[in-house]
């Protein structure tokens, strides 16, 4: 029997009804099924590696008025569900496609195999059903009638790779090994998978030379990298006197360096090449004369020495004019990365906390004047002007 629940609708804010007045009563119904339809070719072999989609086309369960209603895909291999897995996305339309590629992943985890030649070789049936939902509401799920699609021939298809969005660098002087410690990379703007920071690589309180490695995840989990599993950039080893320490990156020449990470994907893995770049911050724009793109040593922050640690404050030239933030770029820094633009790699300090572009929209401005410096401790992730 259906269940029936009554809602109050005001006339602002729910669109799914038609125009109302204030304090009109509609009568919800809660169905208990509605109709997927058997595709018009359900009798022909579905081969998932040579089609795109398969169409689905639905009644609207029976809600007692017209309804934003959201249709999700569920398939299992058999008809009871017992096991069965949602595919992604969800459709607001009584006819949709589905992709043959997300059946195809799905089937590989619904037969639990991890081996291709363990995957069925031979077209099977193929049960799915619907699940409807209003938008923005509490309704609960309906579900739709089972359908049999006799012969699907699946194939072991896997999820595809997609580059990491964070990346982390950990060592002795960069976090201690403790991955809570670690250093977080910033990513460059429109390049994924290309990571950069600004790291203090000198020795330990013993007087051991720094050792680094790294990881997409703050974990280890099996997937840290280290000097046996990247390639390391022409220049860079010289320049930074890398070597292999049980596994890890030595630092045979103690400093600061811009360490950049780029992720390339091959097959099923994906590869690394690490970079280390002298540790050269530039001021940019009007409050260094309307110079933007420099890489003049002009315009270059100080580095600190290296007898003060990680703990320590890369300083900027003094403005030599002022900014007034939206009308003339206000005060802007950078690293310059070689192949990438200024701002791919810009930075600004915002009450006190140091904060990268990354991969996100510009960022506001913030005025200064003649005469002032911006200071950044980039270990602490903190900066100021004055």
């Amino acid at each position: 029997m259906k269940k029936i629940f009554s809602l109050i609708i005001l006339l602002a804010g729910i669109g799914f009804f038609h125009a109302c007045e204030d304090n009109e009563k509609i009568v919800l119904q809660q169905p208990e099924s509605f109709v997927l339809n058997i595709p018009k070719y359900a009798s022909g072999i579905y081969d998932l590696k040579n089609t795109e989609t398969i169409e689905f086309t639905t009644s609207q369960p029976n809600y007692g008025f017209t309804a934003a209603t959201l249709y999700a895909v569920q398939i299992s291999l058999s008809q009871n569900f017992a096991e069965y897995t949602t595919l992604p996305g969800t459709y607001s339309a009584a006819k949709f496609d589905i992709s043959a590629q997300d059946v195809a992943v799905a089937l590989v985890a619904l037969h639990d195999v991890e081996e291709e030649s363990d995957y069925p070789a031979d077209p099977h049936p193929l049960y799915v059903r619907l699940t409807a939902t209003i938008a923005g509401s509490k309704v609960e799920p309906v579900y739709s009638n089972v359908i049999q699609l006799p012969q699907v021939l699946g194939y072991f298809a896997l999820e595809a790779m997609t580059m990491p969005e964070e990346m982390y660098l950990i060592g002795n002087v960069a976090g201690n090994w403790d991955w809570n410690s670690a250093t977080e990379m910033i990513p460059v703007w429109g390049s994924p998978g290309k990571f950069w920071a600004m790291q203090y690589l000198g020795q330990t309180e013993g007087g051991d030379n720094a050792e680094i490695k790294f990881n997409y995840a703050m974990a280890w989990n099996g997937n840290e990298f280290g000097y046996n599993e990247v390639t390391i950039g022409e220049g860079s080893a010289g320049l930074a006197g890398t070597s292999d320490a049980g596994g890890n990156i030595g630092i045979g020449n103690p400093g600061w360096y811009i360490v950049v990470v780029t992720t390339a994907i091959e097959g099923r893995e994906y590869t690394f090449s690490v970079d280390f770049l002298p540790p050269h911050v530039y001021l940019q724009g009007n409050v260094n004369g309307g110079h933007w793109g420099t890489t003049d040593e002009i315009h270059r922050f100080a580095i600190p020495a290296l007898s003060l640690g990680a703990d320590a404050e890369f300083i900027s030239p003094a403005f030599t004019a002022a900014a007034q933030g939206d009308d003339d770029g206000g005060v802007r820094a950078s690293i310059q990365l070689p192949g990438h633009e200024w701002w791919q790699t810009e930075f600004m300090v915002f009450d006190g906390v140091f904060v990268p572009r990354g991969a996100g929209d510009d960022q506001a401005r913030v005025a200064g004047t003649a005469g002032q410096r911006l200071s950044i401790n980039f270990t602490k992730r903190t900066g100021k002007i004055e």
